[in-house]
């Protein structure tokens, strides 16, 4: 089996000394692991971070056997975020997201897309909270729509609006940008608390039924922003 295409590299791992295993999600084959002999070299080990967009050659023997990457840099994305540590922590929680959730050799053009628009979000001025959404976006394309609409009770509250959970058993006010995308907020505390809420969606939903754990990069994005 031999293909050429282009693909976001995910994660990479010492193999040997001189060899990487990585996965990369590609744009017509989704995710696929392989190994990049000669990973750990000087000619390339700069481009291969975290992020960045590479063009890769595929070659394996067969189906059930791991097979190995050409790569070369298409577009040198996470290294414009070197000086910024909470894009390069957010890079880093994006990527593991997506490695945590996908599947391998399930193509799915609508991630390579948002893969490609999360770089797009890291430049506005409201990029956490953009993040946010796209947190949900990959949350809604593997199957798990969260419709905060559905879930809360609108209150006025000393002249503003609150939405608070429908639970019995949990009573939780949810941050109005989640429900209102209109609304801009700057302020951290409230990001923060989207950012739980959204989490705890993760871990209750996704995670747990999976017997998977919360993801250590997401919990460093976090503190990274405090």
């Amino acid at each position: 089996m031999i293909w050429d295409d282009k693909g976001f590299l995910l994660s990479k791992t010492k193999y040997n000394e001189n060899s990487l295993i990585v996965e990369i999600y590609t744009k017509n084959y989704g995710k696929v692991p392989g190994i990049i002999f000669g990973g750990t070299s000087k000619k390339i080990k700069n481009y291969l971070q975290i992020g960045n967009n590479l063009h890769i050659n595929f070659n394996s023997k067969s189906e059930n056997k791991i097979g190995y990457f050409k790569v070369e840099i298409e577009q040198a994305l996470s290294p414009y975020y070197f000086d910024s540590k909470k894009k390069l922590s957010c890079i880093s929680s994006a990527m593991n997201l997506i490695k945590l959730l996908t599947v391998d050799s399930q193509k799915n053009k609508s991630i390579y897309n948002l893969i490609e628009n999360f770089y797009i979000l890291l430049k506005k001025e409201d990029w956490i909270k953009n993040y946010i959404f796209w947190e949900l976006e990959l949350f809604k394309l593997i199957g798990y729509d969260l419709i905060f609409e559905n879930l809360v009770d609108k209150k006025i509250n000393e002249n503003e609006i609150q939405y608070i959970t429908k639970s019995l058993t949990e009573k939780k006010i949810i941050p109005s940008f989640l429900i209102d995308k209109k609304f801009n907020t700057e302020n951290l505390s409230t990001l923060l608390d989207g950012l739980k809420i959204v989490g705890d969606y993760l871990d209750k939903t996704i995670l747990k039924p999976n017997n998977l754990n919360h993801p250590i990069s997401r919990l460093q994005f976090i503190n990274s922003l405090k």
